[in-house]
């Protein structure tokens, strides 16, 4: 790298829309900033948003953002610090004018600029919210004309980082494997404290104290598009090459990633220690908590652009029963045919559209407490009707206390119902959306659409390396030699499983095929699984097809983002070499 311009120094503050309060001011306080992001934003928040919405509609932008701002703004203010946000949410002109507000009553000269187009509800009008995933682009013209803050409606996540990229360096759309550079660093970033030790598959080799308040992750960009993922020094939690690569396979797909500036080529990424830095601040001068990516190729985006749908899908209940002891199966089925037997004598609109049953077999033989003696019997049930999943629901439970199986309880009774969400992705040409960057001055700035455009296309699957070869095996879980992390697209599930050493690669590649993955995980034998291999990280992507059923907002199952998905393979026992334990 030898490029004249100096690196861009941008962090994070924020990976969801309730995380860490406190994490705007330690990022302005923790060390130097050029830029700071805050992620707000997901399919969940952006139906929570809708609902808002409704009641007000000068609402439906992230409030607890200005309540992080009104005691850090002076402080990003007096730093130099510019602040880029999408916590504009479904109201981004909304909460910058608001922004404006708060600096005007604390006394603080800021430039805000808000970025707006996203919103297509006029093509969807059944939907709640629609909106289009805008890159960076329009935040960048914000940022050239000199906005200390950027308020954005609904872009990509890593378009936060894109954009000040852009602004910084000079890029233009055609530069693009420096832009595929800054997706893959916005990607790392974007969830916060898991690029830093959160929700990390080998968290138990590292001391309880780095990870029990992990710190937030910036990004040092270079012009090249390389980069540095590090975090701010003397703060908890860990950087290092498992942590970046567990991010980098969170709730992706195949090996073009694609984006509406630029498709990333994750098979491209180069990953390693980098040993530059000054140590983790925690006096043991190791240099550590640094990991640089390169070798990052992009192509141009493809001709059309993401949009979310939101809607509401109707009511939803559940009750859980609790099944203690003996019997459990036949427990279960006396209180399953009773409550089809109450449903059935009410009149026909007392039966609710969808019932869905799960027996968890927590219950233990002769068990020391009765909470481990105990299995747990879940019924949700969903209809376009509150009445149906409140009243009706309530009543065949609850008369059911004397006149059902011995030990009858649940531990809560059904309430009235609560509405739940359907979320679709449709896609529409970039032309068909306008995006505007509105400067801080009221200008309002186009943003063209992409010109040079290439059609998404599969990879080839990749040579896999030589098999490790003949030797004895144990039977022990797969997370003894890999990690995992899972995540939710849409209706659809992902799970990056990842090796640490060659060796383990070589074995990997070969034995976690998408029949072996299915057979370790029986919920999804009858869904589609694609198998993505990712040779640079020694990694295997599986995309699993309809395993969420409608989305997160439906709550179709257990784990409704599939968050733990990969944890469960990872606990999977298979026959595994010896020479790996």
């Amino acid at each position: 790298m030898t490029s004249a311009v100096a690196p861009l120094r941008i962090g994070n503050a924020s990976g969801f829309y309730g995380d860490r309060f406190d994490a705007l001011r330690e990022m302005l306080t923790g060390g130097q900033l050029d830029v700071l992001t805050g992620d707000y934003l997901a399919e969940l928040t952006m139906l929570i948003l809708g609902r808002d919405r409704l009641k007000d509609p000068g609402a439906g932008y992230a409030r607890t953002f200005l309540k992080q701002l009104e005691e850090s703004l002076g402080l990003a203010q007096e730093r130099g610090v510019r602040i880029v946000t999408n916590a504009g949410g479904l109201n981004p002109a909304g909460l910058a004018d608001a922004v404006r507000k708060l600096a005007d009553r604390l006394g603080i000269a800021v430039r805000v600029a808000h970025v707006e187009g996203d919103d297509l509800a006029g093509r969807y009008p059944d939907a709640l919210a629609a909106h289009a995933y805008l890159g960076g682009f329009g935040i960048a013209a914000c940022l050239d004309a000199g906005a200390d803050v950027v308020v954005t409606g609904r872009v990509t996540d890593a378009a936060l980082v894109t954009g000040p990229a852009v602004a910084h360096f000079g890029w233009g759309a055609g530069d693009h494997d420096r832009l595929a550079g800054a997706v893959v660093a916005g990607h790392v970033l974007e969830c916060g404290t898991q690029a830093t030790g959160g929700n990390y598959a080998f968290f138990t080799e590292h001391a309880p104290e780095k990870l029990r308040r992990p710190g937030f992750p910036l990004a040092e960009i270079h012009d090249d598009g390389s980069c540095v993922i590090t975090k701010h020094p003397g703060t908890g939690g860990v950087v290092d090459v498992g942590t970046v690569t567990a991010q980098l396979l969170y709730e992706t797909h195949g090996a073009r990633y694609a984006g509406p500036d630029v498709t990333a080529r994750l098979d491209t990424i180069r990953i390693g220690e980098d040993g530059t830095g000054t140590g983790d601040g925690d006096g043991d001068g190791d240099g550590g908590d640094r990991v640089r990516i390169e070798g990052v190729r992009g192509e141009a985006p493809p001709p059309t652009l993401k949009v979310g749908l939101n809607r509401l899908g109707g009511f939803r209940n559940e009750v859980t029963f609790v099944l203690t002891g003996l019997d459990i199966e036949r427990k279960a089925t006396l209180v399953r045919e009773q409550m089809d037997a109450a449903f059935d004598e009410g009149n026909a609109k007392s039966r609710p559209g969808e019932l869905r049953w799960d027996l968890a077999r927590t219950d233990h033989a002769d068990a020391s407490t009765e909470e481990t003696a105990s299995a747990l019997l879940r019924l949700v049930v969903r209809d376009p009707d509150q009445e149906v999943v409140g009243r009706a629901l309530s009543a065949a439970a609850v008369e059911l206390a004397l006149a059902s199986y011995p030990g009858f309880h649940v531990l809560t009774p059904p309430g009235k119902g609560a509405p739940y969400g359907v979320f679709d992705d449709v896609y529409v040409p970039h032309g068909a959306v306008n995006h505007v960057a509105v400067l801080h001055d009221g200008r309002r700035i186009a943003v063209a659409p992409a010109h040079h455009t290439r059609v998404l296309e599969d990879l080839p699957q990749p040579a896999l390396p030589e098999p490790l070869g003949d030797g004895p095996t144990t039977r022990a879980p797969l997370g003894l030699v890999a990690g995992a992390r899972s995540g939710d697209k849409g209706g659809n599930a992902n799970v990056g499983v990842w090796a640490r050493t060659d060796e383990a690669w070589r074995w990997l590649a070969h034995a976690l095929t998408v029949e072996q993955f299915k057979q370790l995980l029986p919920e999804t034998a009858e869904l589609g699984v694609t198998r993505h291999v990712l040779p640079n990280l020694r990694a295997l992507n599986f995309v699993v097809e309809g395993i969420l059923g409608e989305g997160v907002a439906a709550q179709h199952r257990f784990d409704p983002q599939a968050k733990a998905l990969g944890e469960w393979l990872r606990s999977r026992r298979l026959d595994i070499p010896e020479v790996l334990l």
